[in-house]
């Protein structure tokens, strides 16, 4: 069990009830972070939050895109919140949890619904969300995300807000983001283990995305591909609106055991020449320059393992092409269709790879930037990096949206099921929906 402990009687509100400090939780396989943003952290004059406190860990328990040890994982966690804490000066008593864990995968439904001769209203926006959940059958998965993508009315496409319009039906494309249920449940008895609260899950490359692309890229269309220790998952964009997302359980990790397969070295000293000399692209004089490495064990009469930097590169190479080409296949079989000259937006820890950038422009044959927190200003430089994206990404979301069909707290307490839509719709799905399209049009 976690060290961590918390006072039950401190919620993170004020006396007065103010709204509580929100807590980030950037669950990978390299790395355990949290962010916190106080109230006063949301700024609406231009947009941006500001991080009361953040920090991170070496993570431990993760592997396989799954929780391999709950102690493990479980104390890493406590650990990264409680210097985020001391960072913030305020405790914490929940988190919002942004991973690639879980297979993640996403589902499109579609509904349409008869409308009367009076024009489209909160109602109806109610009885076409409601038939769509209706149609939500994800057996063993944990719906985490449902964002409306379009509106239709009487058939024609791309109606961001139908409200007031007239017409005979109305139709609306729903997009669901799911994990495993294993995984979730795991997920869950982790952070008890941690002594914290389960406020929500947010998928990586979501969380990303909300951090480091712009609104012209969302709009015109953009993939945001997250490439993490154990995952490399990606979200596409679109008019605005998140269209699929696509997960593979390989990472920056993977590249560190090839390395340490390939050279005979430990992991700590694979690592090491990743980080130092690590390129996926070749560079002058390589040939000639030669590493130096720990070799691998313990027998003290063994000297470092000595290789060209041009066999590093020739072991790194192929696992980043291969990673990007495999997501790419992926994108392409699932009918995710990108405009012409849309871009792709690098982030995680092994974005920073030098060549990874050159070598998704040659496999994704579009252009490649790599993303940065956009407005999250006065982060500390050691966590403004491309690694950091989805932690602040989770602020971000919570501050400026986008709001979601499905409040959190029902996501997180139980599965979307048929029967489920009757009671969300009695439960006030008309204000959700009404209010989605306050918040996101």
């Amino acid at each position: 069990m976690a060290g961590r402990s918390v006072d039950k009687s401190v919620d993170g509100r004020g006396a007065a009830g103010r709204a509580p400090v929100v807590a980030a939780l950037d669950l990978g396989q390299s790395k355990v972070g949290c962010f916190i943003m106080k109230p006063e952290g949301v700024r609406h004059a231009d947009r941006t939050i500001r991080v009361a406190g953040a920090g991170h860990v070496q993570s431990r328990g993760i592997k396989g895109g799954g929780i391999i040890s709950m102690d493990e994982a479980a104390q890493a966690i406590g650990h990264a919140v409680e210097r985020a804490e001391r960072a913030a000066g305020s405790p914490v008593s929940g988190v919002v949890v942004t991973t690639a864990i879980g297979q993640m995968a996403s589902h499109r439904v579609q509904s349409r619904v008869s409308l009367s001769q009076n024009p489209v209203g909160d109602a109806d926006l109610a009885r076409a969300i409601g038939m769509a959940l209706a149609q939500i059958r994800l057996p063993n998965r944990r719906p985490i995300h449902v964002l409306p993508i379009a509106w239709s009315v009487d058939g024609a496409r791309g109606v961001h807000d139908p409200r007031s319009m007239r017409g005979h039906s109305l139709g609306l494309d729903l997009l669901v983001v799911s994990m495993a249920e294993s995984a979730f449940t795991a997920l869950s008895h982790c952070l008890e283990l941690a002594h914290l609260d389960l406020q929500g899950v947010v998928a990586a490359p979501v969380a990303s995305s909300l951090a480091a692309l712009e609104d012209d890229e969302m709009d015109l269309g953009c993939v945001c591909i997250d490439m993490g220790g154990g995952a490399t998952s990606a979200a596409v964009w679109g008019g605005r609106s998140l269209l699929h997302i696509e997960s593979l359980n390989v990472g920056g990790d993977h590249v560190t055991a090839d390395i340490a397969r390939g050279l005979s070295t430990s992991r700590a000293g694979a690592e090491r020449l990743k980080t130092l000399h690590g390129s996926a692209m070749a560079s002058a004089n390589e040939d000639r320059e030669m590493l130096e490495a720990p070799p691998r064990g313990e027998d003290p009469s063994a000297g470092p393992v000595v290789v060209p930097r041009a066999m590093l590169k020739t072991v790194i190479a192929p696992r980043v092409e291969e990673t990007l080409e495999l997501l790419r296949d992926r994108l392409r079989s699932a009918g995710v269709g990108l405009e012409p000259g849309a871009g792709l937006v690098l982030t995680g820890g092994a974005s920073q790879l030098n060549g990874v950038r050159e070598l998704a422009v040659r496999v994704f044959d579009r252009p490649v930037r790599l993303g940065k927190p956009q407005r999250a200003p006065h982060l500390a430089d050691a966590a403004s990096g491309p690694a950091f994206c989805s932690a602040a990404g989770v602020l971000l979301r919570a501050a400026y949206g986008p709001r979601e069909a499905v409040s959190a707290r029902k996501l997180m307490s139980r599965q979307i099921t048929a029967a489920d839509a009757p009671r969300a719709h009695a439960g006030g799905l008309v204000a959700r929906a009404a209010g989605w399209l306050r918040e996101n049009l």
